[in-house]
């Protein structure tokens, strides 16, 4: 029997199809906006925890299994003494690989036909047929860096379009393993692709694209990653998007390439400051679109059903004994 407690809010009829499954009894509690101490009682018999936020009373928790958390990231459950505990974690990776790739494209449309142009133009009541208004996408080179899931949507995607799609990597494309995508989307088998870089080719990557989408992780490794000399490898006509962590580009440099035009133009949907202040200069720049990090976000549509998605194939995964979706490794929970 395993003793499973809810900490989320509620998708009726999944949490039914989990209450249905043989020798699982759930509790559920009011959803957590903090790490805050379980009671007792629950604390000491729950195996599998359903939850954004661990408890900050784990060394409580003797009877802990499995957590899965509601989240991509993942640093609330980095160095609190799960592996060392046997304990095994789940993210939310793929939950928001759809909405983030349409907001990829959105923006790609957006930016080649200037549509903030097009607005100011229909604000001020200005007539203006120029051909930079009539702008295709189709034939236009996309790299993208980094190729998870919301690379692989948005590669996807892009080929629906007729563009051509490069990625970065650290070495190869691989199948993607026991991670959750929603059906019929992304790229799993790893085939898309026109052309694929490595880590080292950074400059041949960057050289002929129209699209660069930055779509890799923050992390010690990934920070001011992208800088001066990869902004001034693209060509003067190329557009950045950036829906993953604004620190990923250098501040200094991002605003350096839209003062001297080393680039056309950007979307960000991630940013340096939360909120962005309004005397920020990116706010002001003609050719940047800037989103409140909506891309993808717990008030996505599909959000509670995708995550309970992934909690119930887990819950049943884990009582079967078989791969875990999302699983994270012990040297993820340890920072490393």
């Amino acid at each position: 029997m395993f003793n499973i407690l809810v900490d989320m809010p509620i998708d009726d009829e999944l949490l039914q199809q989990l209450r249905s499954m043989p020798g699982v009894r759930v509790r559920t509690i009011a959803p957590r906006e903090r790490p805050e101490p379980l009671p007792e009682e629950l604390a000491k018999n729950t195996n599998i925890l359903f939850c954004t936020f661990p408890p900050s009373n784990m060394d409580e928790c003797a009877a802990l299994r499995l957590i899965q958390i509601s989240s991509v990231g993942y640093t609330q459950v980095v160095n609190v003494g799960l592996a060392e505990r046997g304990i095994r974690a789940c993210n939310a990776q793929g939950v928001f690989d759809v909405p983030i790739a349409e907001w990829n494209m959105a923006m790609m449309f957006q930016l080649a036909r200037d549509m903030r142009g097009m607005f100011r133009n229909q604000e001020h009541k200005v007539w203006d047929r120029s051909a930079k208004f009539q702008t295709e996408i189709r034939g236009l080179h996309v790299g993208i860096w980094g190729y998870g899931g919301i690379g692989r949507e948005t590669a996807r995607l892009a080929k629906a379009m007729g563009m051509h799609v490069q990625v970065l990597v650290r070495e190869q494309v691989k199948e993607r393993g026991h991670t959750y995508r929603v059906p019929g989307t992304g790229d799993p088998r790893g085939t898309l692709p026109d052309r694929v870089f490595a880590r080292g080719q950074e400059a041949d990557f960057l050289r002929d694209l129209d699209v660069l989408v930055v779509a890799v992780p923050l992390t010690g490794q990934t920070e001011g990653m992208i800088g001066e000399r990869e902004l001034r490898a693209l060509p003067r006509t190329a557009f950045v998007l950036n829906p993953s962590r604004g620190p990923i580009i250098r501040e200094d440099a991002l605003l350096c390439a839209l003062r001297e035009h080393w680039i056309a133009g950007a979307a960000l949907d991630t940013h340096y400051h939360y909120p962005m202040p309004p005397d920020h200069p990116l706010w002001d720049f003609p050719n940047v679109i800037m989103t409140p990090h909506i891309s993808g976000s717990s008030q996505s549509t599909h959000f509670k059903q995708r995550i309970w998605s992934i909690f119930v194939d887990n819950v049943r995964r884990f009582a079967q004994e078989e791969p875990l979706l999302n699983e994270l490794s012990p040297a993820q929970l340890e920072g490393q």
